[in-house]
Parts: C-alpha cells; sequence; structure tokens
C-alpha cells in the first residue's frame, strides 16, 4: 500500500503545491494531490496550478494572513522554476 508521502514523490509537486490546491479547491490532501497530479500533465493543468497558487496568495493577503503569503510566494516560486510551462504567461 502506497503512503500519502509515496504518492506525493510521484506526484511532481510538492506538499505546500498540494496544500495550496487544497486549500483553493476545499479538497482533501489526496484528492488535491490526484486532482494537482492530473493537471499537472498538461501545459494547460500547469497554468491551472499557477493561477491557483496566485489566487490562494491573493486570498492570504486580502485576509491579513502575510504568514501565509510568504510562504506561498515561496511555493509559487517554486512552482515556477520546475513547471517550465507555468513560467511562459
Amino acid at each position: 500500500m502506497l503512503s500519502l508521502q509515496d504518492c506525493i514523490a510521484l506526484s511532481d509537486l510538492t506538499e505546500d503545491e498540494i496544500e495550496a490546491i487544497g486549500a483553493h479547491e476545499h479538497l482533501p490532501d489526496i484528492v488535491a494531490l490526484e486532482l494537482g497530479h492530473y493537471l499537472v500533465q498538461t501545459p494547460e493543468g500547469e497554468m491551472r496550478i499557477k493561477q491557483i497558487i496566485v489566487d490562494d496568495i491573493e486570498h492570504a493577503r486580502a485576509h491579513g494572513d502575510f504568514q501565509r503569503v510568504a510562504l506561498l510566494k515561496v511555493t509559487l516560486k517554486h512552482y515556477l522554476e520546475h513547471h517550465a510551462n507555468a513560467s511562459r504567461r
């Protein structure tokens, strides 16, 4: 049986990226992981994940959660560095 950590390792995403997807879409971690893994397979999906993280940054900023803003900015930077299609637009 695969653990959540095993699935994360196979997903091409980090825990923070998966958490951002889950928070944005109101999904449990394992479902967010599945959605993220599906999306990361296409350039359009990669762009969708980028937009999810950007939306999460804006939401955190609007609610004054600047610690979360900082974490999500680092998450976005890492995501863009590792998913070339997401950084093209």
